[in-house]
């Protein structure tokens, strides 16, 4: 991994929808990493966000510039499903500023999510990326995903079929339980 500034992670707050939805429709607009196609406005972002169960957040990727710091970029985890016997699997995703990536960040945004997936009790984590999309898949393998399947032609994106590879990490030191503080009224 390559050397990166000093960088922190923090829950991301409504002040922060901006800077979440440049981000993201950077990759919208490069058509490589989501099958969104609509830019998000704000607006958009902090309908997630409200929307969001107790077991559900953003998280953010800071770099220090100068004596500030800026977004890099975010980490999402989100319910797998509402059905109640999938309430331990989450489904994560990264999205980098374009000019940062291939720096380390995704992997340490990736451990980060890792981390609050423990803590928020979900043992079985599920990535969706783009089969064409190597360098995701293999830095997710690094932290221990494993392939296992890919759904082909599953999106029509820039004008062709896009094939989407399922990877999936399971946390085997995860209690199957959730204490009453993350479950929602």
């Amino acid at each position: 991994m390559s050397a990166t500034p000093d960088i922190r992670f923090r829950d991301a707050e409504e002040k922060d929808i901006s800077a979440i939805a440049d981000v993201y429709n950077e990759s919208i607009l490069a058509g490589d990493a989501t099958m969104d196609g609509v830019p998000k406005t704000p607006q958009d972002i902090l309908g997630w966000m409200r929307a969001f169960s107790k077991r559900e957040l953003i998280l953010l990727l800071e770099a220090r510039h100068d004596e500030s710091w800026v977004t890099v970029g975010w980490g999402i985890i989100k319910r797998y499903s509402d059905r109640h016997g999938y309430r331990f699997c989450c489904e994560t995703a990264v999205y980098l500023r374009r000019n940062q990536t291939g720096r380390g960040f995704g992997t340490r945004m990736k451990i980060a999510l890792i981390e609050r997936c423990k803590s928020l009790r979900y043992h079985h984590l599920v990535a969706k990326i783009f089969a064409d999309n190597t360098a995701s898949i293999r830095y997710n393998q690094k932290l221990g995903y494993e392939i296992v399947g890919t759904q082909r032609e599953i999106g029509w994106k820039n004008g062709a079929w896009k094939d989407v590879t399922i990877l999936q990490l399971v946390l085997d030191d995860v209690p199957a339980e959730i204490p009453p503080e993350l479950l929602d009224s």
